[in-house]
């Protein structure tokens, strides 16, 4: 882990007050351990199993009963939201109310188009930084797609994201099963590659055309008599102001393939694909070695497609679900918590737009219409 770890020349301990310890917050506990000079100092998470688990990768930390208490501990230097998304919200205000601190809270922003004004009010008086977790973009492979797209492409025209993975996982509650808590797929799932779309084009978005629905998935399955209503799969085109245009793909019942998101950008020069495999822990031991991600970059003349692995440290991988991204991701915030860089890489503005395309999306899924943005905004 040498060449991975942070070399600071501001070596005090960061100490990070947790809102929210499931499944994604166990797994942002494994990547701060892996960061030097950094400790967690509180944990507030309502579910016992959940707090027990916890206590595996934050042993030192002290667990509260509230926001408001973790906010009264003086060591806590940052914050971290990854509770249900439905509470992101209320807890943002909470902690404007009482300490404002650095936050990197997780995503989706918020779940509801009324939220939105809201996220504005508090973007607008909140004196402390605000990141908005987007782990995709720290995926090496989408972070070279990213990096090398203009020059491999001579102005990206086509974008095309493609995800084929598992179903949605069980969480406490069963909150993600139903719309009211997650928003609906295309925007707890989807604000990702939404968000990508935005920064790989340069553009913000006009309009939104979209189908889907629920095929497969959770259809025998009952909560207090209730059957969820989560999508499971859609298409979705995104037109842009720059006149770009762009293509998700989403299946949620397709973990059977070697990649699980699949991204090509294409312009006048040529293409570059990102393809990037699923969680480790879910490829099957029979099949050998989990695949390794690769970068194409396949230029129109001379033709000539030209295939890169771009592996990542096995420790950083190990700690996650998402490509080692959730460590790069922390390595920035962390940057900037200790004053190293000025703003957030992806801000309240990044965030809320990535929900209002999800937002749109969903609307054109039920309503049978393109929705413009300017109906969300």
């Amino acid at each position: 882990m040498t060449t991975e770890t942070l070399a600071h020349s501001d070596t005090r301990t960061i100490t990070y007050g947790i809102i929210g310890c499931g499944m994604m917050g166990q797994e942002h506990l494994r990547n701060i351990a892996l960061l030097d000079n950094t400790a967690v100092g509180a944990i507030f998470e309502p579910d016992a199993e959940m707090r027990a688990h916890a206590r595996q990768f934050a042993p030192d930390a002290q667990f509260v009963d509230s926001v408001e208490a973790l906010l009264d501990l003086d060591e806590i230097d940052c914050l971290l939201i990854a509770s249900p998304n439905f509470r992101h919200v209320e807890q943002l205000q909470a902690v404007a109310a009482k300490r404002p601190l650095p936050v990197l809270v997780e995503k989706p922003l918020f779940t509801d188009p009324a939220h939105a004004a809201a996220i504005d009010a508090f973007a607008a008086d909140y004196p402390a930084q605000v990141w908005v977790a987007m782990e995709y973009r720290y995926m090496p492979p989408v972070a070279k797609l990213l990096e090398e797209a203009e020059a491999a492409t001579g102005g990206v025209k086509m974008l095309t994201i493609r995800e084929h993975r598992f179903p949605f996982l069980e969480k406490v509650g069963d909150w993600n099963r139903f719309n009211r808590y997650t928003g609906g797929t295309f925007v707890e799932k989807c604000c990702h590659f939404f968000d990508l779309m935005r920064l790989t084009l340069g553009s913000d978005p006009v309009r939104v055309m979209a189908m889907g629905g629920q095929a497969a998935n959770h259809l025998d399955e009952r909560y207090e008599g209730e059957m969820p209503d989560i999508f499971d799969h859609g298409y979705v085109i995104v037109e842009f102001a720059s006149g770009v245009r762009a293509m998700l793909e989403l299946c949620m019942f397709a973990e059977g393939a070697r990649y699980q998101e699949e991204i090509s950008a294409v312009g006048p020069k040529g293409k570059i694909e990102a393809l990037v495999p699923g969680p480790g822990r879910f490829w099957p031991t029979h099949l050998g070695a989990a695949p390794v991600p690769q970068v194409i970059v396949s230029p129109r003349d001379p033709k000539g497609p030209e295939i890169r692995e771009i592996p990542v440290d096995p420790t950083i991988l190990e700690a996650g679900d998402h490509n080692g991204s959730t460590f790069y991701q922390h390595r920035g915030f962390l940057e900037m918590v200790r004053g190293e860089r000025a703003a957030p890489d992806v801000s309240l503005q990044d965030g809320k737009w990535a929900v209002l395309m999800g937002i749109a999306a969903q609307r054109s899924m039920t309503e049978g219409r393109a929705i413009d943005i300017s109906e969300l905004a």
